[in-house]
């Protein structure tokens, strides 16, 4: 393989099965982006972050425990070097159940992102140009636990957050711009669950397409609070839309979107235009 091969990830805890983390995480100091690269809107959020150094990856890093990237930009190389939106690439991170990866930079090109084959947190972390998708959540129990907290991304031509396995996904404290689909439950896996996420404190700024897309058929819910949209005065960005999900391979069918009180669970209120 071309490039320089990352050293394995070397835990440094073990993270529990339903892990937990800090609401606000606060990036190492040195790390603010120029004054251009602040957010747009809404509060609480951070600034784009300067990478501290770079790192080509040729393998997917494996992770157990915790990993702390220290805000490096890791991009792939060799046979992660590509950046299409082809099913199935290799990641750059693979985390084991109970992991959590924080203080990363994803460049390009990224491949598909991270994978989480369990339970997993996500803290800091930046995908400045999402290849295939930004993060797969792929546990197979109906109590794995997804956590996104802080960090950011930009330029997904489809999903920025794909849900493919079982459980509940939180996304709190993010920030996303020119997307397709902040969040997409798989709409035709070979094997289907019934999937949750929630969306809470979330700075969007157009051009995107979707927050969340879920599959009614299976009992999947999407709840969301303190959404703020910049830039889409004319309301294009659809906040929830549901499908008739199938296990065929076929495309779903959507059913409708906009709150319901049973797979879109939210208010009016909770999404804010500027």
């Amino acid at each position: 393989m071309n490039g320089s091969t990352p050293p394995a990830a070397t835990p440094t805890a073990s993270a529990p099965a339903s892990p937990s983390a800090p609401a606000s995480p606060s990036a190492p100091a040195g790390t603010t982006a120029p004054a251009d690269d602040e957010p747009s809107g809404g509060t609480g959020f951070a600034s784009w972050p300067t990478a501290t150094d770079e790192q080509p990856v040729s393998s997917t890093i494996e992770v157990k425990g915790e990993y702390d990237g220290s805000l490096k930009r890791f991009h792939g190389s060799g046979e992660l070097g590509g950046s299409g939106q082809d099913e199935g690439q290799d990641p750059l991170f693979k985390l084991a159940d109970g992991a959590t990866l924080k203080n990363v930079v994803l460049g390009t090109p990224a491949a598909d992102g991270v994978h989480c084959s369990g339970s997993c947190t996500l803290i800091n972390v930046w995908w400045e140009d999402v290849g295939e998708d930004a993060a797969s959540f792929k546990g197979t129990s109906s109590s794995a636990r997804y956590e996104v907290i802080g960090g950011g991304a930009r330029k997904a031509d489809d999903k920025v957050f794909q849900h493919n396995g079982a459980g509940t996904l939180t996304i709190r404290d993010f920030q996303v711009s020119e997307f397709g689909k902040l969040y997409r439950s798989c709409g035709n896996c070979g094997t289907q669950y019934q999937r949750h996420v929630v969306v809470d404190n979330v700075l969007v700024t157009s051009p995107g397409k979707v927050l969340a897309g879920v599959n009614a058929n299976y009992g999947d819910t999407a709840t969301l609070s303190g959404v703020t949209i910049v830039g889409d005065g004319k309301k294009k960005i659809a906040v929830c839309e549901r499908f008739q999900g199938n296990d065929s391979g076929d495309e779903p069918t959507k059913l409708g979107s906009g709150p319901d009180g049973k797979a879109c669970v939210y208010e009016e209120s909770d999404v804010t235009y500027q």
